[in-house]
């Protein structure tokens, strides 16, 4: 079997230069971007078999780039690597398209293995996390589910924008939209979650992972 050619995405140089070292003898290593916007861009150029992404990034975060380039290519196999011990974390990049979730502080001795599980069309998660995955899923499934708390993918970007501090104009910019689009979104979150300011609207994002506290 060929190597798998791989696409890392973390914003942090020292820690990506350590998972490099981890990556390139078992590996083909086919670039390292550093947010979620430029990972997108990356997939399309280069469309690698596995990308090894951060969860916490600036401009998108890994979920929601997985999220977007999952819609085009859906075959191309995803490993979270985090320092993020919450379930929640793990629970919603499997929901999203991920086939392996790796914490940082284990890569040196499980990353490798996640890759190449990833890359046979295997499911890989930390043992560390395994059974509180179980029980989250458990526990979920016996929940009522409230519509009104499940965001579009166009107003998950616009919450991490804000909870980043970029201005309306900003994110307009950004996101090739008007500022009364980002106006639109920004209020309809806050309807929608029962929020009343934009200092509610960041605890929410920080609370559900969409930004890193």
């Amino acid at each position: 079997m060929r190597r798998a050619r791989v696409l890392l995405a973390d914003d942090h140089r020292i820690v990506a230069e350590g998972l490099k070292s981890i990556l390139e003898p078992e590996f083909e290593l086919v670039g390292i971007v550093e947010d979620g916007r430029t990972l997108v861009e990356a997939v399309e150029k280069l469309q690698p078999d596995v990308v090894v992404a951060d969860v916490s990034m600036p401009l998108l975060n890994g979920i929601e780039a997985m999220r977007q380039f999952k819609k085009k290519y859906k075959n191309i196999a995803v490993v979270i690597l985090t320092m993020h011990t919450d379930v929640m974390y793990a629970a919603e990049a499997f929901e999203a398209g991920a086939s392996g979730y790796v914490l940082k502080h284990s890569a040196s001795s499980e990353l490798v293995t996640a890759v190449s599980n990833a890359y046979r069309g295997r499911t890989y998660i930390t043992p560390l996390l395994a059974g509180s995955l179980l029980q989250f899923h458990k526990q979920k499934s016996q929940e009522p589910f409230d519509e009104s708390t499940r965001l579009t993918g166009r107003q998950r970007e616009v919450l991490q924008l804000i909870a980043e501090g970029h201005s309306v104009k900003e994110i307009a910019s950004i996101l090739g939209i008007s500022p009364k689009t980002v106006e639109f979104h920004k209020y309809s979150m806050m309807e929608s979650l029962g929020l009343k300011t934009s200092v509610e609207l960041v605890r929410y994002a920080v609370k559900h992972g969409i930004v890193d506290k």
